[in-house]
């Protein structure tokens, strides 16, 4: 019995195998540090194989994609100058690994199997963490909230942020219908749980942010690109004026206040300053990737002594600028922004240029929750963590030729017009 290569690596062709692939990667991403290597070696054993059945195919040519491996190059470099080489050099070479397995994604599935997978990969996630997991006492503020299987209510509330996201995504962007709209559902009210019972106010702020968002773009769909364009710089620097004010008027409080925070982000604005205290010491090249929290070292050890981290590991500045500064320097945090701000804006005009372009509709989504999470979280500086992975792939479709809805021409005689929009999908280069 032979099977097809396209039952792994065409687009739309290998949608069962390519929804397998992201749901049980999102589950290694999510317990690594349940079951170690065994998550690790799974997740490869998903992807690399993929080369052996057409490199040409899975790889493509990396030409167009240099500027997405710079960071990760840099991090390579940065063990020339880490003060622990060894640690910098594997998680360096990690970080690279991890970053080709997103592209060989990119090459193989489209956007509808990217959300189904992720609807089915956040599902098992949060089942295992309703079924395995805990509440846990935060020393910072005294309040007991449900971390799930993880060791931070963060990390719940993010995959439940995603999983809110994808659900949202796969009906009203995607227009999904039977059985997924009946999974997608499910999938949104068991992340919805799981998001207000971890109580990160971070999560619950950014995925309301983001989902109201994609609504109000819908809206834009009904206008001509250019009229687009107007409306979005319109509404982009409304909102980036209503923000200000908000801020200046006591709003920030108050929206913390609600959540039961304070102005010092449960002690995230002490931990910025330590961080930027110890990035001005290695300004430029920083001290290693991954080369801050390691045991034995005075910082690290003292900072988690005055958390209450008593493992010693999984902790960090609670800023993604910050942390890559402190480890890759001045360069690195250049390098690793440019990346996601890449994504952000590209994929924003494909969607305001394209007279429909839901792939470009669902990513931009995607990098924005990511970009406004960079403030607070390090979701995309780690390799096999869900953020990093969404992050490459994103960045990775544009340099891919985009699938868009055109205007069929309608040709009569010696004149040329142009009939209604018709469901065809055209390769358009980019």
């Amino acid at each position: 019995m032979r099977i097809r290569k396209s039952t792994f690596i065409h687009p739309g062709s290998n949608a069962t195998y390519g929804m397998v692939a992201i749901a049980l990667s999102f589950f290694a991403f999510a317990y690594s540090s349940r079951f170690g290597q065994a998550a690790i070696l799974v997740y490869y054993a998903l992807w690399f194989p993929l080369v052996l059945m057409d490199y040409r195919r899975v790889l493509g040519s990396y030409s167009k994609q240099l500027w997405i491996f710079a960071f990760g190059v840099f991090t390579c470099l940065s063990i020339f100058w880490s003060v622990v080489p060894p640690v910098t050099a594997r998680a360096a070479i990690q970080y690279m690994t991890h970053i080709i397995c997103a592209l060989i994604a990119v090459r193989t599935l489209d956007i509808r199997t990217l959300t189904r997978g992720a609807i089915a990969g956040t599902s098992i996630v949060l089942l295992y963490s309703l079924l395995f997991g805990y509440y846990a006492l935060d020393a910072i503020d005294g309040t007991y909230s449900f971390v799930g299987a993880f060791d931070s209510k963060n990390q719940l509330g993010f995959y439940a942020s995603l999983g809110i996201y994808f659900a949202f995504a796969a009906v009203f962007i995607l227009g999904e219908r039977r059985i997924w709209l009946l999974g997608a559902g499910v999938v949104g009210l068991m992340a919805a749980y799981c998001l207000l019972a971890s109580q990160s106010a971070t999560s619950v702020l950014v995925t309301g942010l983001v989902v109201m968002l994609s609504i109000g773009m819908r809206v834009i769909l009904f206008l001509s690109p250019r009229q687009r364009k107007k409306l979005f710089a319109t509404a982009a620097i409304s909102g980036v004026i209503l923000v200000v004010a908000g801020v200046y008027l006591g709003a920030v409080d108050l929206v913390l206040g609600a959540f039961g925070k304070d102005s010092t982000l449960t002690g995230r604005t002490y931990l910025w300053q330590q961080g930027i205290a110890a990035a001005t010491l290695h300004p430029f090249f920083g001290i290693g990737y991954q080369a801050y929290w390691v045991q034995g070292f005075s910082e690290p050890e003292r900072l988690w002594e005055e958390f209450y981290i008593t493992s010693r590991a999984g902790f960090h500045f609670h800023n993604t600028f910050i942390e890559t500064t402190v480890e890759t320097g001045l360069i690195g945090v250049f390098l690793l922004v440019s990346i996601l701000l890449t994504a952000v804006i590209g994929h924003l005009k494909r969607f305001l240029n394209d007279l429909r372009n839901d792939e470009s509709y669902v990513l931009f989504g995607v990098a924005t929750l990511l970009l406004i999470r960079a403030f607070v979280e390090i979701d995309i500086l780690n390799p096999y963590q869900v953020g990093s992975f969404l992050l490459y792939f994103i960045a990775g479709k544009l340099t891919m030729k985009a699938q868009v809805l055109r205007v069929a021409p309608l040709v009569s005689d010696d004149r040329m017009e142009l009939g209604p929009p018709v469901n065809w999908e055209a390769q358009v280069s980019r």
